[in-house]
């Protein structure tokens, strides 16, 4: 599942010791910091802009200087001392390098899930069991037990053990033996290197990244780059930039260029706040954001605009509260009408400001007088097509047909990533929303196979099923053509929306903009009882469950 949708036009190892000594080495040289700046200006993110960098064999970077500058690359010799090289273009590449001994390369998978805030909420049960775990993303994400912790082959299998005895049966270990292991590998003067991390700057503070698979789509990021080690045997390539130009490569992407002035200056507020309330969640990976719809798309300087810099400038330092703590600053393109809480989608503790919101100017549905969750009530909203703010947008509405062929592949591909018990079925008899919120999401759906019933929750089924936009539908089972015919063919998904649905509406924002809302009255509207106030020491960036500030 993904935490939000990218655009409102629609178009997510196992520890080796010397691995680890290395890229300890490495985060000391970059200077990582866990104090909080009281000021934006002063805040520096850690973006990973390319993940698991060389997964393939054939994956390949190219980093070069802008005209008239140079790129210094920075890494530790064998001797481990720091070198420094001078070039004006370097290709990056990952070449195996055998070891002396094999290496057991192992993990604990204690749960798998879709997205973040479900993991994460997952992550804090496992703690109240008194096992201590780390949020990992090797695709999927996972959560672990923590590597640092059961650092021993024999402390995971007792650990495994126990939690099989009391009946989690899902746990499971993953090892893998290796005799080599990967190093970045890159040539200049004629001499090819091969290294665990390297910083790469410029003068100018400009680097442009080609990718081998996308190389008519350069881009150019601002500040330093890092190649640094993984939890998953791979790499990442690291942007060290400053948060106000971080926004830069963020707010035209997730808004779109063309949005009304007001809707860009909400959109940089919340990607702001979204920015630092979520700076823990590659903690494992020693980054602290990714640049895909995992978090926020960010793709440096490339298609920046006047009015995104000009709203960013204008807000600078500008953060969403709730209680002078920065709120889980959820967004997504369209919300079907009606905006959900929080827990509609993901697994955890309710935020206030996040609550069911008719997405209209004007009263035109009373939920408190006809709630959602009633599927005749459901089905009345979900042909209501005038009055609301996404009025007239493509996602606002939609009916999709799928025949049971795909439905079944899209499920099998499904059942199998996650390593479900019943990934071998061979048919499925029948679909059916089991419960929906109040707010009309679809909670819990059954799926009848040939060897059981698949229950699918919240945002589960976006990531089982294609094309549902959002879990804000219903289904229409299609038969054959004749209508004596009751063989079930497919499903019809009607519905609306795009997107998990929480929090601000991009298109709804479009439409209050249009009306001459300000970006500050479009963020009350779809975060109540919250605050525009500039960053401070004071504010709280995000808390642990049942910890005081």
């Amino acid at each position: 599942m993904q935490t939000k949708n990218s655009s409102p036009i629609p178009n997510r190892k196992s520890p080796i010791p010397n691995v680890l000594k290395a890229c300890a080495i490495a985060l000391c040289f970059w200077g990582l910091s866990g104090s909080k700046p009281a000021q934006a200006e002063d805040v520096n993110l850690k973006v990973g802009v390319v993940q698991r960098f060389g997964s393939e064999p054939t994956d390949e970077l190219t980093l070069k200087a802008t005209p008239g500058d140079s790129l210094s690359l920075r890494f530790l010799a064998g001797d481990m001392q720091p070198q420094t090289l001078e070039t004006d273009q370097v290709t990056l590449e990952v070449a195996t390098q055998p070891l002396s001994q094999p290496v057991l390369a192992e993990h604990l998978v204690l749960s798998d899930h879709a997205t973040f805030e479900t993991a994460e909420d997952a992550a804090d049960q496992w703690r109240s069991r008194g096992i201590q775990v780390e949020v990992v993303q090797p695709e999927r994400w996972q959560v672990w037990a923590k590597r640092d912790v059961y650092q021993t082959p024999l402390l995971r299998r007792l650990l495994l053990q126990s939690l099989q005895a009391q009946g989690y049966s899902t746990v499971r270990l993953e090892s893998q033996v290796l005799p080599q292991v990967p190093r970045v590998s890159f040539v200049v003067d004629g001499y090819r290197y091969n290294r665990q991390w390297i910083e790469i700057d410029s003068e100018n503070d400009l680097i442009q990244v080609i990718r081998n698979e996308d190389k008519r789509n350069p881009r150019l990021y601002a500040g330093s780059l890092k190649i640094q080690p993984n939890a998953y045997g791979t790499y990442t390539l690291v942007n060290d930039v400053p948060l106000e130009t971080y926004l830069r490569g963020v707010v035209p992407h997730e808004i779109g260029p063309g949005a009304p002035y007001a809707a860009v200056e909400a959109q940089t507020i919340i990607a702001r706040t979204y920015a630092l309330r979520n700076l823990r969640r590659f903690t494992a990976d020693n980054y602290q954001l990714c640049a895909n719809t995992h978090c926020q798309v960010y793709r440096g300087l490339t298609g920046t605009v006047p009015t995104a810099d000009r709203a960013i400038a204008k807000t600078q330092g500008l953060v969403l509260t709730y209680n002078n703590q920065l709120v889980d600053a959820l967004y997504s393109s369209t919300s079907g009408g009606v905006t959900a809480p929080f827990s509609d989608s993901w697994n955890g503790s309710e935020r206030p400001y996040l609550k069911a919101v008719i997405d209209s100017p004007q009263p035109i549905w009373d939920l408190s007088e006809k709630p959602l969750g009633n599927e005749q009530n459901f089905r009345e909203f979900i042909n209501l097509k005038e009055g609301f703010n996404e009025s007239g947008r493509s996602p606002f509405r939609w009916r999709v047909e799928n025949s049971l062929e795909q439905i079944q592949k899209d499920l099998r591909r499904y059942l199998e990533k996650i390593k479900h018990p019943l990934a071998e079925f061979t048919t499925i008899q029948q679909m059916q929303v089991i419960k929906r919120s109040p707010a009309g999401r679809i909670l819990k759906l059954d799926v009848q196979t040939d060897k059981g019933v698949v229950e699918l929750q919240k945002n589960e089924i976006r990531s089982a099923f294609y094309p549902p936009r959002s879990t804000l539908f219903y289904l229409e089972p299609l038969y054959g053509n004749n209508k004596e015919d009751k063989t079930l063919k497919g499903y019809a998904y009607v519905g609306g929306g795009f997107g998990h649905g929480v929090g601000l509406s991009q298109y709804g924002s479009y439409n209050l903009a249009n009306l001459g809302w300000s970006g500050e009255d479009i963020l009350t509207f779809y975060y109540p009882g919250t605050q525009v106030q500039p960053l401070s020491d004071s504010i709280v960036f995000w808390q642990e469950p049942g910890n005081s500030k």
